[in-house]
């Protein structure tokens, strides 16, 4: 294939291209089964913009890239031009201050990544028949408009380690940074899964989840049809007010919740603690054909540990009962190293327009790298699985 023949193009609005179309560059599943990565769909981008929850006067606003070859579409991009650096979770703000202190002119910038999502996967998104060419041209195009338009730099964070491979060699920095993931060992129930870890964390996460379910109620997992538009109007109140402490003001508006009803419900798994009727507490997950990924969690009463039950056991539980290969819980979050998700390194690409500046960031992205890779060895080294050669007694 000559890539002098791909057209490319930008549009505002998912409306302009049909799901099918780009569906079939973002997800590389088997036809049946969930969706590759849930984020990178078209029905959620576009909840996300017939919600408001990107658009005028979010920081948000949709530049998606797309490549066509004779009329088909081969590629994608979900690009987006930032007026801020709220919503991506791989903080360059000392980039920004350190660039404006210097007389530069931060934002706007513009990032490829599914908003408000921590979440990893691929962001050049290619047909599988053109995976081997077409990332890398639209990976050239989004440089070739951040340049022409004299903005910053370009960032694709939680790319493919794929991309963070095979992309580096445009000038785009690579940047490492960590989560922690859990990673179903072809365990057949959530014991078997403990009977890895050393007595002490195997004792612990059975009192954690003992006390949980002291709360009062009872916790059940809803996917589909069993999730009514009740639920939404509960799990709001939490989003709500787990969105106000950790941001400041929730990111999602209400209608997004409306919009994953109507368009996603069998992409969803929401884990509620009911008491007499009514949700006090509750966990929304979105499944993927090999992960489940946790994303948001609230409550409107506090119960110890009904938490870690409700955003992390229940999760694994869910992995292991459908054969999922990995829980991604979100980002940051050492305090999930005893419950059995281990860390995993996570990778982003960045693209800076100013020479000198692009050097002083990749001198720091190195120092980075190295430190964390020691602090990877050093968690690893405090995970809760137990010695091969180490015989435990319960």
């Amino acid at each position: 294939m000559a890539t002098h023949e791909i057209k490319l193009d930008i549009i505002h609005s998912l409306t302009e291209i049909s799901p099918s179309d780009w569906d079939a560059c973002a997800n590389w599943a088997d036809a049946g089964q969930a969706p590759e990565n849930p984020f990178l769909t078209h029905r959620f981008l576009l909840a996300l913009e017939r919600s408001g929850s990107v658009g005028q006067d979010t920081g948000w606003m949709p530049h998606y890239l797309i490549a066509r070859l004779q009329g088909q579409v081969v590629g994608a991009a979900p690009l987006y031009l930032k007026l801020h650096s709220q919503g991506e979770y791989i903080f360059d703000h000392s980039w920004a201050h350190a660039y404006e202190r210097a007389g530069g002119q931060y934002y706007p910038k513009l990032q490829i990544a599914p908003p408000f999502t921590p979440v990893t996967g691929r962001r050049f998104l290619a047909h599988p028949d053109f995976r081997d060419t077409v990332p890398e041209t639209l990976a050239k195009a989004a440089i070739q408009i951040t340049a022409n338009n004299g903005l910053s730099s370009l960032h694709a964070t939680f790319c493919s380690r794929d991309e963070y491979d095979s992309l580096s060699g445009l000038g785009m920095l690579q940047r490492e940074t960590q989560q922690f993931h859990w990673i179903n060992q072809g365990y057949d129930s959530f014991d078997q899964f403990l009977s890895a870890l050393s007595a002490r964390k195997r004792k612990n996460i059975r009192k954690e989840r003992d006390t949980a379910q002291q709360f009062g109620g009872t916790i059940r997992q809803l996917c589909g049809n069993d999730i009514k538009p009740h639920h939404w109007d509960q799990f709001w109140l939490f989003y709500q007010d787990t969105g106000a402490r950790k941001w400041g003001q929730p990111y999602l508006t209400r209608e997004f919740f409306d919009q994953v009803h109507a368009t996603m419900r069998d992409d969803v798994m929401l884990v509620l603690a009911e008491r007499d009727g009514q949700a006090i507490a509750g966990a929304l997950n979105f499944v993927g054909s090999d992960a489940i990924y946790g994303r948001y969690w609230g409550c409107v009463e506090h119960h110890s540990c009904l938490h870690f039950e409700l955003c992390y056991y229940q999760a694994i539980d869910f992995a292991i009962a459908h054969g999922l290969q990995r829980v991604e819980a979100g980002a940051q979050g050492e305090h999930k190293l005893a419950r059995g998700y281990l860390p995993a390194t996570t990778y982003s690409l960045h693209w800076i327009h100013d020479p000198k500046f692009a050097q002083a960031v990749a001198d720091y992205l190195q120092a980075e790298r190295s430190a964390n890779a020691e602090e990877m060895e050093i968690l690893t080294s405090y995970g809760p699985f137990k010695s091969l050669d180490i015989q435990e007694q319960e």
